[in-house]
């Protein structure tokens, strides 16, 4: 009988062993508030924003990302060391890694990713790093010129685009321009076609080496009107919605078999004054600059159009942020504004010109814009489609006001180093003091030491009114009945659906 029951259970575990997994069925489609554009497909051109991810997430890989319940969770890189002296970081990589046109991932793959990033931080990073040497094929090393205690968060998490991983030498042979044609990852889904302002679809890799994704077929829309969305969710058109606001978003909540997912992000939205350094601009003022804080009613803005969801902040950095320093809140205050205005010589108000804003939140900036015209600041709203702002942004092209935000990982001085510091990607200027104690905090190894120089940095951030904060957006999204796991907040912070393998449809 014992010989009998372990020749049964000899017989079952072999079935198991050669059982495939389930395939990959159905198809969800999401309904997305933005067009996307094909340099988002290019980890190599990652802007600094977390609107990437949204397809990284799905067709790439990194060496580290942010996982359901880590911050930091090893993917491509199954581990990594680092020497005593903070010099070199030792990364082993994960064996048998296949990207989606069969190649199997290596140390080149890594060398190159890196060699050929051009993104947020690029200059940083390149300026930080000596050298990055190939051990063997599974093992790379990052020799640094000098100790860096942020070499990790700039490289290892979403705060860029540095540490996803790209086939070498696929993209050698179709070159940049070819590669956002039909781009190569290592991620849950390959791509499979993109029509230019109407859709993008990706199909399961079931080669993918976490584990093999539930959902066939992933299709992302790009649907910029809001009630569109909507309405696309309510007749099974479309399975998730990204960013419903107000009465919609109340409306959503009401509707039976139909879910409302708001989730708080690592994405603060605020007035960027981008003329402040300009002698000949009223908001080259300290006072004007303060006016235009305490003319916004945050909690108003918040109720109408995120529901309350999002968290009234006076910083450009998340709370959650580590070095995070959260300043005193900027009151409601008209009458204030009015006063500051008069003694910065403007007791008519003056005429902001243009304000300029990623279209998708058009009517955050017309409230804005509606709280300034009661003090006597009047501005024209500027919408703009969300590549092309942000084109715009970084090449120093916008003017008198721009709305401003990130939803990317990092930390106080992955935030600062993107909008304030000098050499930043979207900053417009800096001011001496603040310069120099970002440049102190980068070089500081012990971390209470750099915590102190971080909040110093934070507070002259706020004492000069170098922005107007809004929030820690509550981002409002939904999905409907076919959806058993929309990937929603499963990431802490992370704006979009992910992991895109962990996604599922309800039991038939």
């Amino acid at each position: 009988m014992r010989r009998r029951s372990a020749t049964l259970l000899l017989l079952l575990l072999s079935l198991a062993a050669v059982t495939p997994a389930v395939a990959a069925e159905g198809q969800l489609t999401w309904a997305v508030h933005i067009s996307l554009a094909p340099t988002w497909f290019d980890p190599a051109e990652t802007p600094g924003i977390v609107t990437p991810f949204m397809i990284l997430y799905a067709l790439h890989d990194a060496v580290a990302k942010p996982m359901p319940g880590k911050a930091m969770a090893p993917c491509l890189a199954e581990s990594w060391a680092v020497s005593p002296d903070g010099l070199t970081y030792d990364f082993t990589l994960r064996s048998g890694v296949k990207f989606h046109n069969g190649e199997t991932m290596t140390a080149d793959d890594v060398k190159f990713s890196f060699d050929r990033y051009k993104g947020a931080a690029s200059k940083l990073l390149k300026d930080k790093v000596r050298t990055v040497q190939i051990v063997d094929p599974l093992r790379v090393r990052f020799v640094l010129k000098e100790p860096w205690p942020d070499f990790l968060t700039f490289y290892a998490s979403p705060a860029t685009g540095a540490g996803w991983i790209v086939p070498k030498k696929y993209v050698e042979k179709v070159g940049d321009d070819g590669y956002k044609k039909a781009p190569v990852g290592a991620g849950p889904y390959r791509f499979v076609s993109f029509t230019p302002g109407i859709e993008l679809v990706i199909e399961a890799f079931d080669q993918y080496w976490r584990k093999s994704p539930s959902v066939k077929r992933l299709i992302f829309k790009s649907v910029t009107e809001e009630s569109t969305r909507l309405a696309m969710l309510k007749r099974g058109e479309a399975d998730i919605v990204y960013s419903i606001r107000g009465a919609l978003a109340e409306e959503l909540r009401r509707t039976p078999g139909l879910t409302l997912k708001p989730t708080i992000l690592h994405g603060t939205q605020w007035v960027n004054f981008v003329d402040q350094w300009d002698p000949k601009s009223p908001w080259a003022d300290k006072r004007v600059r303060m006016a235009a804080n305490h003319a916004i009613d945050r909690k108003a803005i918040n109720q109408a159009e995120t529901l309350g969801f999002s968290r009234i902040t006076a910083s450009i950095i998340p709370h959650s942020f580590e070095f995070a320093w959260q300043p005193p809140l900027w009151p409601h205050d008209p009458a204030k504004a009015k006063k500051l205005l008069a003694e910065a010589g403007y007791p008519n108000g003056f005429n902001a010109g243009e304000y300029s804003v990623d279209n998708a939140y058009t009517s955050v900036v017309e409230a804005i814009v509606n709280y300034f015209s009661v003090v006597g600041i009047t501005a024209k709203v500027r919408p703009l489609e969300r590549a092309a702002f942000f084109s715009q942004f970084k090449d120093k092209k916008l003017r008198n006001l721009v709305q401003s935000g990130s939803g990317a990982a990092g930390n106080a001085a992955t935030r600062i180093e993107a909008f304030v510091a000098a050499d930043g990607l979207y900053s417009y200027g800096s001011y001496p003091d603040v310069e120099g104690l970002f440049r102190e905090q980068a070089a500081e190894l012990d971390p209470k030491r750099r915590e102190m120089i971080l909040h110093k940095l934070q507070q002259l951030m706020h004492d000069k009114a170098m922005f107007a904060p809004i929030w820690e957006l509550g981002f409002l999204n939904g999905h409907g009945p076919r959806v058993a796991e929309s990937g929603l907040g499963l990431i802490s912070g992370h704006a979009y659906s992910a992991p895109y393998e962990d996604v599922k449809l309800t039991a038939k």
